[in-house]
């Protein structure tokens, strides 16, 4: 009897084609779905045959109720190896075995400093007026030579962001819960007497932090109103970080300069999100980890976790 494997939120209609999967496809029957699905029971009645599904991370949630309606589930395989949006305990209760893939931190890094190259010198809205033959030079450009660029976070995004940063001539300031003047010190970066003085003396900050308990909520409207008016706030990381309702009265009246934001509470975004449209935002659909060698990574070790499971073995799994 044939395996039947779906995958999820395939947006561009590209999984199929980033790898082989001809070393699987004499037991598995692999079918994807690029729509994204709002409702938990259209979604179960899309995929309630499949025993194996892939996922790409943090696109759609598997919780307790999930798992409890897709019986026949017995192998979830997320891209990267951590995914917030899945209930591990659930899935070990349901017999699910749990894998994930390898992820490169260098194409999050590669937008994180696209959204600031791009606030800093106004590049959507110049090349708007140009295409338009609308004004010719209609912004003054901010610099980054001489500013100092905030690091909530230090780790492998956060660390080549302070490498970066040195090479534009920026002062580096870094600051999370956990970090030491060791840890910084190896980079040349200044370490932060606390988030305060890394919001009060930063002319961009940007957030590199795994969302968790002591992150969610992070950034509130008190620590919106400590960063200067000519600040810029750019997240790639995880929404949830910084209260979002606070962030949408920070940007309509003016107490930031503005905000990259490349993850959103909602995801898509809804279509009359005020971020959608606000004159003061540069937002990208989630594209951080979307690169082709991501892409490829991805798929060809999600073909691996399957055939290790058609052996009997589970290969990178994320539970405990």
């Amino acid at each position: 009897m044939r395996i039947s494997c779906a995958i999820l939120d395939d947006y561009q209609q590209v999984a199929l084609k980033s790898t082989d999967w001809s070393s699987i496809k004499e037991k598995v029957d692999v079918v994807s779905f690029s729509q994204h699905f709002n409702d938990e029971d259209e979604l179960v009645d899309s995929i309630r045959d499949a025993e194996i599904v892939i996922i790409m991370r943090e696109r759609t949630p598997f919780g307790a109720t999930l798992f409890k309606k897709l019986p026949k589930l017995k192998l979830l395989i997320t891209t990267g190896m951590r995914n917030a949006s899945i209930d591990l305990e659930a899935a070990s209760a349901h017999g699910v075995a749990v894998c994930g893939t390898a992820s490169s931190s260098e194409p999050p890094t590669e937008l994180t400093w696209a959204l600031i190259l791009n606030l800093a010198r106004h590049i959507v809205k110049e090349n708007a007026e140009l295409r338009s033959n609308g004004l010719w030079q209609s912004t003054v450009g901010t610099d980054l030579y001489g500013k100092r660029l905030g690091l909530l976070g230090l780790g492998k995004i956060g660390g080549r962001m302070a490498t970066i940063a040195k090479a534009f001539g920026m002062d580096v300031i870094a600051w999370s819960q956990n970090l030491t003047k060791e840890q910084t010190d190896k980079l040349g970066v200044q370490l932060a007497n606390s988030k305060e003085e890394l919001l009060e003396t930063s002319d961009y900050i940007s957030i590199h932090l795994v969302l968790s308990d002591r992150t969610r909520g992070l950034i509130s409207k008190k620590d919106l109103k400590l960063m200067k008016s000519s600040a810029y706030l750019i997240n790639t990381s995880r929404a949830a970080i910084i209260d979002e309702q606070a962030l949408i009265q920070a940007l309509q009246e003016n107490w930031i300069a503005g905000a990259g934001l490349d993850v959103f509470d909602l995801e898509p975004l809804p279509q009359d999100h005020p971020f959608r449209t606000m004159p003061n935002v540069l937002a990208t659909p989630h594209l951080g980890y979307v690169t082709e060698k991501n892409y490829t990574t991805y798929y060809e070790e999600a073909v691996e976790d399957i055939q290790a499971y058609l052996d009997g073995r589970v290969i990178r799994s994320l539970l405990l």
